[in-house]
């Protein structure tokens, strides 16, 4: 190679710049608060969530292979694979001001 101490000094320039990123902040919900909150469990079947929890206030259509499935309560989101809880995700609290 006929150049490579140029090759290595751009390549470390270049390199640098590449690797940063910027960090997100996502606000967490305290682990006092999420201990509060009853929310469905893994493992639950949809019927025993509507029976334990009521109606939800929205029923997203399934999506992806296996169907991920999301019910939207007031205080938090289930996510169910087939008919199965895989997760329930406690919602923020948005500031007064936001829209």
């Amino acid at each position: 190679m006929k150049y490579p101490w140029t090759l290595l000094i751009a390549c470390s320039l270049f390199f640098p710049a590449a690797a940063m990123s910027e960090v997100l902040l996502i606000d967490a919900v305290k682990a006092e608060q999420q201990a509060n909150i009853p929310r469905p469990h893994r493992g639950e079947s949809m019927k025993t969530v509507e029976q334990r929890f009521g109606a939800p206030d929205s029923k997203h259509a399934a999506v992806g292979d296996p169907p991920i499935t999301r019910w939207d309560y007031p205080a938090f989101s289930v996510y169910f694979e087939y008919d199965k809880v895989i997760t329930a995700v406690l919602k923020r609290n948005k500031p007064a001001n936001s829209q």
